[in-house]
């Protein structure tokens, strides 16, 4: 998937719940370049989410297995929207 179709992806499922890998739900919004989730006050840029993606699809010894081998801000977060929309696969 190109950079601009995961933004338009992740923009169709705002709104929807999803939960952290802690199990604590969250929803976020998309304004602009930047992805707003309710349980943070500060927002991830869209560089960022790109960014993790890329590392997802890089990731070909599948070292990333979570949200703390993502190693980005908001991973949580970014992390749990993936594997719900089947973006990452988690661990076994």
């Amino acid at each position: 998937m190109e950079k601009e179709a995961l933004w338009q992806y992740l923009a169709e499922h705002q709104g929807q719940e999803f939960k952290t890998a802690k199990q604590l739900p969250f929803t976020y919004q998309i304004r602009g370049g930047e992805m707003f989730v309710d349980r943070r006050s500060k927002s991830i840029t869209r560089s960022t989410v790109e960014q993790a993606y890329q590392r997802i699809l890089e990731d070909e010894g599948h070292v990333i297995r979570g949200p703390k081998t993502l190693n980005c801000f908001g991973a949580p977060y970014i992390w749990a929207v993936f594997v719900s929309l089947g973006l990452a696969i988690p661990p076994s």
